[in-house]
């Protein structure tokens, strides 16, 4: 059994004078600092400031695409009044294509949005009816091209000549080049080409193509057809 002795260790004193001394200060308390704890408001900052960043450009991009699209592509409109009905309803809303018309020109049937040749200010929703270059005339409630009747299966009245048109029963009125005759579906309370003659092109705003509200009748708008 190990002595009392036998426990003790045996130190070179010539070894233990060349060790040299470390002194380990220690931290007075209140005077801690921990590096991780001090960055982590700078952390909290900058994913801030990032996030807004990346949230202000996500806005700028998506307001940049909006306006290219509302200025050049499509255009949302509201119905307002009955000239168009039984077809196009008050408060309805249509999107307008703006871009078709610069490739093609519009035809009979198109259902179109224009600058009212009365107030510059207020867009007007009609159809088109004759193209340039033809011969249009009323006649016994009808609508005559180049003296052939069309056969308007979207109207549920004839066409009538109110006190204020400008045309007069059975008379033929020739479109202009670049000029299209417009009417309203609901013949009987539109103002339209039968009061201040045909339109300019230049004045056309595009074609309406949908539908979107109300949701129950959201949908592309059907093609006009002619017998």
């Amino acid at each position: 059994m190990p002595t009392s002795d036998s426990l003790k260790v045996a130190i070179d004193t010539s070894v233990s004078k060349q060790v040299p001394t470390v002194v380990i200060s220690a931290q007075q308390p209140g005077n801690q600092s921990n590096p991780a704890s001090s960055s982590l408001p700078v952390k909290i900052v900058r994913g801030i400031i990032n996030f807004f960043m990346d949230f202000l450009e996500t806005i700028v991009v998506a307001l940049s695409i909006f306006v290219v699209v509302y200025l050049f592509l499509v255009q949302p409109h509201e119905v307002k009044g009955n000239s168009m009905e039984p077809n196009f309803h008050n408060n309805e809303y249509i999107l307008t294509d703006k871009i078709s018309y610069r490739f093609s020109d519009p035809k009979r049937g198109d259902v179109v949005i224009f600058k009212s040749p009365k107030n510059p200010d207020v867009d007007y929703i009609k159809r088109i009816i004759g193209i340039p270059g033809e011969k249009v005339k009323i006649q016994s409630g009808f609508v005559y091209i180049n003296d052939k009747k069309i056969n308007e299966v979207y109207l549920r009245e004839n066409t009538v000549l109110y006190p204020g048109s400008s045309m007069q029963e059975g008379a033929d009125i020739i479109i202009p080049e670049n000029y299209y005759f417009v009417m309203g579906d609901n013949r009987s309370h539109s103002s339209d080409s039968r009061e201040f003659g045909p339109i300019s092109q230049a004045n056309i705003i595009g074609r309406a193509f949908m539908r979107y509200w109300p949701l129950s009748e959201f949908g592309l708008l059907p093609a006009a057809a002619y017998n």
